[in-house]
């Protein structure tokens, strides 16, 4: 049987994406593997990983919500605003300068709809490149702005301020195209002073939280692959997280066939079509401004 699901992978640092896809690969002897959406190499936590027909959702599962916990660094700048980048910019931070009540305040006015300037090293894609292409290069470009959402944006420990330095950790919830790096460095321009991201670790990516999540490592220690599909979620059980609507058995057919649908109620999106019997057949779109839909994803193709 093919391993088909989706697996919360616990990234370690040091590893990209691919790496992860690479040897998930070897692990469960399927070439269908694919990630939802990159973490940087020295970011770890969650990364839904989908597998077999799940692979199809791949898409889909990208575009929602993230939580992070992050640790900022203020008084420091860096050319790649992480902890892994040159050193641009340095400037003291006394122990009296700002109080955790002025950090509390910054991070409030930085929550709900923000600015962003995507950072130079970054996979953003300008003129069909990617930022850091150009960066590498040492070739400035005009970076588009971009409207992010801060859902939620807290301190979750006292600030330390010892060698010159200001480092306070912060659990963050965002929607797509967010860069904690660049809200890092936000937040040290609200206080006046150069900052960076100097930790990174996503809790959760969509409904996938940490506390289910499983290590390379866990997954090569199983000696079979039957073992490791125990922790893959079934696909029928990510579907759920999308509407349902059940078609009658003689629009089965139609269905099958990518048609299209009329009449769909406004308060759907993306949503999934079921047979009479609780088989999904597939996913589909409303389209905006109407109450037509299309196939998204044929649910009972391989």
């Amino acid at each position: 049987m093919e391993p088909t699901g989706v697996l919360i992978l616990d990234k370690d640092s040091g590893m990209t994406s691919h790496d992860c896809v690479f040897k998930l690969r070897k692990l469960f002897q399927t070439k269908k593997v694919g990630h939802t959406g990159t973490l940087d190499p020295e970011v770890t936590g969650v990364l839904p990983i989908c597998l077999g027909r799940a692979t199809k959702l791949s898409r889909f599962l990208t575009d929602e919500g993230k939580r992070y916990a992050a640790e900022i660094t203020i008084g420091t700048a860096t050319m790649t605003e992480d902890a892994h980048g040159e050193v641009v910019e340095t400037r003291e931070v006394g122990p009296e300068v700002f109080t955790a009540a002025d950090i509390d305040r910054v991070l409030e006015k930085l929550t709900g709809k923000i600015e962003q300037i995507p950072p130079y090293f970054s996979a953003v894609k300008v003129n069909g490149k990617k930022l850091y292409e150009y960066a590498r290069k040492g070739q400035t470009v005009d970076r588009p702005r971009r409207i992010v959402e801060i859902h939620r944006l807290v301190r979750t420990n006292e600030p330390v301020i010892e060698d010159g330095v200001c480092r306070f950790r912060v659990d963050v919830e965002c929607g797509k195209g967010t860069f904690i790096r660049t809200l890092a460095v936000q937040i040290g321009e609200q206080l006046g002073y150069p900052a960076h991201m100097s930790d990174l670790r996503r809790t959760r990516s969509g409904s996938f939280e940490e506390t289910a999540a499983v290590t390379l490592q866990q997954l090569a220690d199983l000696e079979t692959v039957e073992e490791r599909m125990n922790h893959l979620i079934p696909l029928e059980e990510v579907i759920k997280r999308w509407p349902a609507m059940t078609i009658p058995a003689n629009r089965e057919r139609y269905i099958r066939n990518g048609g299209r649908l009329n009449d769909v109620s406004l308060e759907f999106e993306l949503f999934t079509v079921y047979n009479e019997e609780g088989i999904p057949l597939a996913l589909y779109r409303r389209l905006d401004g109407t109450t037509d839909a299309t196939v998204e994803v044929m649910l009972t193709i391989d």
